[in-house]
């Protein structure tokens, strides 16, 4: 049996990382390991990670990296499969061995996109999720970082997650270069993974801030040179009028900052196929719509 290892980012959620832990207890994949990755907390996290799950592998990355600390988890994962979780976030039980299934069936699949649906739901949806086992897959170009399964050796010769990003669009990042070495991602609505939603709409400048910023660095790593020139402009048309139409100045500091802070990315540009760019279709838009 293939080995497989859970990867999960916490960061001052003990309630939302315990209630994930003990679902993830009742999987029965008996080739399993799960490791938590712990971004500094100071809600006691770490402490009461090993005391009531001890048969997690914990690493604690001293304070918080954002994003960039899922790759300490990705690096020492020992499975062939790892799949990523957040850390309210878990699968169903019996997704992992079905993942595993898509993964040995397909040899050019990089990563199985997960059905991410709402923990609220589970008690309804767990009892009737294996009437979907043989449901067919379908093409995507991303994946939910709440519920998606990679092949390690594909992650990491793309460099696992882009760590200068700290916060949002690493999934796109991550997608785009594992698609310009022809691995497919592929969405399979029998692979599900149970997220809890928000009670109340969490909004704050750091989504449209880090949103923006990494959308122009996006573009700078990874679009050939005519596209990026392109997307710039109308990326940077988009953030003054988004500023003016919705009465904030967080796009326009997003924007200063992609370009103040350039040198983060000076030497990560590789630019992906045309093609690949063109069946993406990545949605830079999306960062223009949380104070709306």
């Amino acid at each position: 049996m293939l080995e497989v290892s859970i990867v999960m980012l916490c960061w001052n959620r003990w309630e939302d990382v315990n209630s994930s832990l003990s679902k993830i207890a009742e999987i029965d994949y008996s080739n399993l390991e799960t490791i938590v990755v712990d971004n500094g907390s100071t809600d006691g996290s770490p402490k009461n990670i090993r005391e009531q799950f001890p048969w997690v592998k914990l690493i604690e990355a001293g304070s918080n990296l954002g994003i960039e600390a899922y790759n300490l988890g990705f690096e020492a994962a020992k499975g062939e499969f790892i799949l990523i979780i957040d850390d309210d976030s878990y699968p169903a039980k019996e997704s992992i061995e079905r993942m595993v299934q898509k993964f040995s069936g397909n040899p050019k699949l990089g990563v199985c996109a997960f059905d991410v649906r709402n923990a609220d739901d589970y008690d309804q949806v767990a009892k009737t999720s294996n009437a979907v086992a043989t449901s067919q897959s379908s093409y995507s170009t991303g994946f939910n970082g709440a519920g998606a399964g990679v092949r390690k050796e594909i992650f990491k010769r793309v460099g696992f997650y882009p760590g200068e990003f700290f916060l949002y669009m690493n999934e796109a990042d991550c997608s785009l270069r594992i698609r310009n070495l022809g691995y497919e991602i592929r969405f399979f609505p029998d692979l599900i993974a149970y997220h809890k939603m928000a009670a109340k709409n969490r909004k704050s400048w750091r989504a449209p801030f880090f949103y923006t910023r990494n959308s122009f660095w996006l573009i700078w790593k990874n679009y050939p040179t005519s596209y990026a020139l392109r997307a710039t402009i109308l990326l940077s048309f988009q953030c003054f009028y988004h500023s003016l139409e919705q009465l904030t100045s967080i796009y326009i500091k997003a924007l200063f900052s992609a370009f103040w802070n350039i040198s983060n990315i000076a030497d990560k540009r590789f630019p992906v196929k045309e093609e690949v760019v063109n069946e993406m279709r990545i949605p830079l838009n999306l960062c223009f719509t949380f104070y709306r």
